[in-house]
């Protein structure tokens, strides 16, 4: 994860009128990745619930804000909360966006609610460096760094996440931010697709990408695109559903590694071609191992590492 704060356990707390919608959030947050537990309100169940990663409260984000003020320490260590109305219209991150909260309430577009994020990152479009880091199983070493980097990524200064590998010594500045890696490097699933592709369809290209190279899902490192597709609903749901961390790169970044495949995205859109250049630009090497192929006029995938 991004940080030493993974989103396992989340608590889901709504007042007993509510307690269908809180149900129904239950179900669709409990997964194979997290459990999720409802509860209903009463004097001091926030202060309870403090140990789990999330809570999801069935309220007006003004009740939320009032109840948890008094038990926020540090947003890397305070529980990531999200505040959805009653007829699940909007999912509100209001504290620990970075930190899950977002992802939280991105997941639960599933009963159609809106996330409503307001993190400058995500407002502007771009993602985080804490959601890079997630992305890349790694976790930061230099949390206090974040806020310049993350002014970086608005700037579109930042670019792609560096590599070094050791074993070797490196003296950063202050506002460097440091990623751990916790899992070996592997290949880099580089994805474009057309606007509204499912999630199905996007599996299915990758695990056909993937046999074709004889790799399986375990040899993933994560899934790349450019900022253009990272709000595909199909991306983020079929990423998800194979525990699988999804990049997404500038178009400044992706113009630096474009791959060598002629492409229609220049005309099109006006940005390289999307599958090759991520592949190349989140490889360890990067290197491209396996040019774009298309799936089903939908899914365009290469492969890099």
């Amino acid at each position: 994860m991004s940080d030493e704060h993974p989103i396992e356990r989340v608590a889901v707390v709504s007042f007993e009128r509510n307690a269908e919608t809180g149900r129904e959030l239950e179900a669709a947050i409990d997964s194979e990745l997290r459990t999720a537990t409802r509860f209903t309100y009463e004097e001091g169940i926030f202060q309870r619930l403090w140990d789990r990663d999330a809570i999801v409260a069935v309220m007006a984000s003004g009740i939320v804000v009032r109840k948890i003020a008094s038990l926020l320490e540090d947003k890397w260590s305070d529980p990531a909360v999200v505040a959805v109305d009653s007829d699940c219209t909007w999912a509100v991150p209001i504290v620990g966006g970075h930190h899950g909260g977002n992802r939280l309430a991105e997941s639960l577009t599933a009963v159609g609610a809106v996330p409503a994020e307001t993190t400058a990152t995500e407002a502007a479009g771009k993602q985080a460096v804490e959601a890079r880091a997630e992305a890349l199983s790694a976790r930061i070493e230099t949390p206090d760094s974040t806020v310049a980097t993350n002014l970086a990524v608005l700037q579109e200064e930042l670019g792609p996440v560096e590599r070094l590998d050791g074993p070797r010594a490196v003296l950063v500045s202050e506002d460097v931010t440091v990623l751990q890696r916790s899992t070996s490097p592997g290949i880099v699933l580089g994805t474009g697709c057309r606007t509204g592709t499912d999630a199905a369809t996007c599996r299915r290209a990758w695990l056909d990408a993937m046999e074709a190279l004889d790799r399986d899902v375990s040899d993933v490192e994560f899934v790349a695109t450019g900022t253009l597709k990272a709000d595909e609903p199909g991306l983020q749901e079929a990423a998800a559903k194979l525990d699988l961390g999804l990049v997404a790169f500038e178009k400044k970044t992706l113009a630096e590694f474009a791959g060598p495949s002629e492409s229609k995205a220049p005309e099109l859109v006006g940005w390289p071609g999307i599958a090759e250049a991520s592949a190349i630009a989140g490889g360890r090497n990067h290197e491209l191992i396996a040019p774009k192929t298309q799936f089903e006029e939908e899914v365009t995938v290469a492969v890099g590492r």
